[in-house]
């Protein structure tokens, strides 16, 4: 395996044991942070853990978390000790720590590790994508009218997200990290989310765009910080993005 994609899964071992120690714990200490969203003892446990593995690895790599901030260098891992925090501090099992390695302004690898649902996707740059050791690869579903869509929440969605609904064969809320891994899979088609950071978007990019898929804005440009974000199985994409931006 390859020596960061071996470091990745070091680093997702060490946050699971803790956010799966504290999952549905009756003590569980949760505040609430100046936007108004939720973070628990566990989302700082998770990511000290982590800054403290990178440290003493002596890789010379630094981290950019949710919750600590950015260390600085142009190596460092991209932490989301808990995706899906709002599920997770209601004993909703669709939570994961997303990490993704970037040198130079590249993401190079991007690891999903979701314990409650006993499920772990990564990818390499140039190396495809896998879960839990298996290959996969998005969709060949072409037409909205065929297709299954998902967003994290429908009513922070502009209008053209209803033309898509409305028409596509399915429509679920699957929501955060899952909806992109289940489109890396071809379980789901296009997923939405009306904005993202940095640590929520770049280890699902690379499983998507690994896997064959595509990532963007809502606009068609480049995914962004405090910007939306849609990944697709390639196909759909320039229609959804047409009818997302309109």
């Amino acid at each position: 395996m390859n020596a960061d994609l071996r470091f990745a899964h070091e680093l997702a071992d060490a946050a699971d044991a803790i956010t799966l120690a504290r999952f549905r714990a009756s003590d569980l200490r949760v505040d609430t942070k100046p936007d108004l969203t939720p973070v628990s003892e566990a989302d700082r446990a998770a990511e000290e853990a982590i800054r403290e593995h990178v440290a003493a690895s002596r890789r010379g790599e630094g981290v950019l978390g949710e919750e600590f901030g950015d260390d600085g260098g142009d190596a460092k891992w991209i932490v989301d000790p808990i995706d899906g925090t709002t599920s997770y501090v209601r004993g909703v099992p669709v939570f994961a720590t997303l990490l993704a390695l970037i040198r130079e302004g590249e993401v190079e690898l991007g690891l999903v590790s979701a314990p409650a649902l006993g499920r772990r996707w990564w990818a390499l740059r140039g190396g495809g994508a896998f879960a839990d050791g298996e290959r996969i690869g998005v969709s060949g579903i072409a037409k909205i009218e065929e297709c299954a869509v998902s967003t994290t929440s429908a009513r922070r969605m502009p209008d053209g997200w209803r033309t898509i609904v409305r028409r596509a064969w399915s429509n679920r809320g699957l929501g955060d990290f899952w909806q992109h891994c289940l489109l890396a899979e071809g379980a789901v088609d296009v997923a939405c989310d009306p904005v993202m950071q940095i640590w929520d978007y770049a280890p699902v990019q690379i499983v998507v765009e690994e896997a064959g898929g595509r990532c963007t804005t809502f606009a068609g440009s480049a995914p962004a910080p405090d910007e939306s974000f849609v990944s697709t199985n390639g196909l759909l994409h320039d229609e959804v993005v047409s009818l997302l931006r309109s």
